[in-house]
């Protein structure tokens, strides 16, 4: 009787552990499909795509009313990817327009970080000029300790002016659908670029905290305020254009990802 009932322990013992097992790969599976960052491993270049708009903002109460947007895009697999990445503003009142436009080959170098580098196409217009340039981008982007999302990067430029930015966002779930996101960029320039509105030193920072509410993980209306200013030589350069130098705007928009 004892050996019976040992036996009936032993085979109830195997069926749940390979239950649990089963859950297991189910669950991580099931959260590397849903979460950008976890990636399956054992893929060179795969055919996986992920494209996330993370800023997609209106601001009604500026006089431009303008549209802002965020987007990255890559095709790859957990190893070598091909990355897209489109950041800028349009007015919807007037003809200014500002952005930046990024090819990159990105190659991972840890669990949580790729390094990438490509080229990069910035341009604007405003008041009737325009200006453009092009340069060479190396950069890392990936999760810090305490799962920050960083994106430093350094720029050169053809005609050799460097500069450094950082965006940097925090993800805080308030509920399973409410999230507030804090997120920061910043820009660092050797030399002026009077064209671009950039000072050599400390140039701007951009700080904006938005609510939104998943109403799926995909799709995420959100609302917010975010803070630009000015430092330095930028500063100065603004205050010779007339632009404003410091200015805080509520905006509306949209974080979605596929």
């Amino acid at each position: 009787m004892h050996s019976s009932a040992m036996g009936w322990f032993s085979r109830t013992s195997i069926v749940v552990a390979v239950v649990m097992i089963a859950g297991g790969a189910r669950l991580t599976a099931q959260t590397a499909d849903s979460v950008p960052h976890v990636r399956p491993h054992g893929m060179a270049w795969g055919r996986e795509t992920f494209v996330l708009s993370e800023v997609l903002d209106y601001s009604p109460a500026v006089a431009a009313r303008s549209l802002d947007y965020d987007v990255v895009a890559w095709s790859g697999g957990a190893v070598n990817r091909l990355w897209l990445k489109v950041d800028g503003g349009i007015a919807t009142r007037g003809q200014a327009m500002h952005g930046e436009y990024q090819v990159l080959y990105g190659r991972l170098v840890s669990p949580w970080w790729d390094a990438q580098f490509g080229a990069r196409v910035d341009q604007q217009s405003s008041n009737g000029s325009s200006a453009s340039r092009v340069g060479a981008v190396l950069g890392l982007q990936g999760l810090a300790p305490g799962w920050f999302e960083l994106e430093p990067s350094l720029f050169v430029t053809t005609d050799g002016n460097v500069s450094f930015d950082m965006t940097a966002s925090y993800d805080l779930f308030l509920t399973q659908r409410f999230v507030l996101q804090p997120r920061i960029e910043s820009t660092v320039a050797l030399r002026d670029e009077a064209d671009f509105g950039v000072g050599r030193g400390l140039s701007s920072t951009s700080f904006g905290l938005r609510t939104r509410f998943e109403i799926r993980r995909e799709v995420a209306p959100s609302v917010g305020v975010v803070w630009d200013r000015s430092y330095g030589r930028t500063k100065e350069l603004a205050n010779l254009s007339g632009d404003a130098t410091s200015e805080a705007r509520v905006v509306a928009g949209l974080r979605l990802w596929w």
